[in-house]
Order: structure tokens, then sequence, then C-alpha cells
């Protein structure tokens, strides 16, 4: 792990270019074994979709080829629409929180009703789509373990149950389970 958060913008992204260009190479016909995890946050800085990023092909390449080879990147960005389209277009795995409606279009993956329903979801909660079950998995992160402000100093287990009921009957309804 890397933390490049004190650097400069130019310097993360000379960083981020070495780091990618050593591992991408190293896996050059060594087969899939051992795998190797590329993880980057704010997706938009090395692969925009508009504008020019010198990382961009490379992590094109990575999207398109890299599973095959053993690299798989891991991207984090809110706007899915200022990432390049070929990175989510050859993503497996995608998640999706509370989007803004802005970015509907973004998100073509999840069915209209969904991506509707989605810019009024509640923080933590989000939908998975992956290749092998057909249908977006709702996913709901707890809160932390430590109250972030006073409402939250009491845990209440059951409203939380009910919470995550209520998403799986309406993503239920959503899908015409």
């Amino acid at each position: 792990m890397v933390d490049i958060s004190t650097l400069h913008d130019d310097a993360q992204r000379f960083v981020v270019g070495s780091l990618l260009d050593g591992v991408w190479h190293e896996k050059q016909g060594t087969g899939r074994v051992p795998l190797r995890f590329v993880v980057l946050d704010e997706l938009n800085k090395y692969a925009p979709a508009k504008g020019f990023s010198p990382l961009r092909e490379l992590l094109v390449d990575i999207a398109e080829r890299g599973r095959s080879l053993g690299v798989l990147l891991v991207g984090a960005q809110q706007a899915a629409s200022a990432v390049a389209p070929a990175l989510p277009r050859n993503a497996s795995l995608k998640v999706a929180g509370r989007l803004d409606a802005n970015e509907a279009d973004a998100y073509r993956f999840l069915s209209s009703s969904l991506r509707e329903r989605a810019s009024r979801f509640m923080p933590g909660t989000m939908v998975l789509s992956q290749p092998i079950v057909p249908e977006p998995i709702p996913l709901r992160f707890p809160f932390p373990p430590f109250a972030t402000n006073p409402d939250e100093a009491v845990a209440d287990e059951a409203r939380d149950r009910e919470r995550t009921e209520t998403i799986m009957a309406n993503l239920g309804a959503m899908s015409g389970a």
C-alpha cells in the first residue's frame, strides 16, 4: 500500500504511473498467480472521461486484459460519468450507492426503476451488480461501532433490521419477484 495523499497531483500521477507500469510489466507472461490488486480512489484523476491523461490507456489495458493476467483493478469514483467509459464497461463487479440524478446514464447496468430508487438510498445502502446472479444484490454497510453524533449513541437493531427488510422488499418489487 502506498499513501500518496500528501503529494501534489502531478507527483501522485507519477507514483501511480510508476507502480502501475511496474506491476503490469512484471505480470506479462507469468500467469495469473500471484494476483496483484491495484486499488485507486478518485479514478477520474488517472483515467478521466474527457481531457488527456498519460495513464488512461494503461488503465484501460488493465481493465480489458488484467483479469487474465492476474492484475485486478479496483477503482472508486463518486461520479462514474467522470471516468473513461472503457473502465466501468470492463468491470465485472459494479457497486453503486446513492446516485445523483445527473449520473443516471452512467449506471445503465441498473434498471431504470432501480436507478431512480438509488437516488434516495440511505447512507450505507448500495447495490452490487455482478455476472453470476442476474439481479442486483442490495448491500447495507453498518454504521461504525462508535457514535459519530448523539443520535447514533444507542444502537437500534430493530430499526436496522426493519430498514434492511424494507430495502429488500423494494428491490424485490422492482425486479418483479
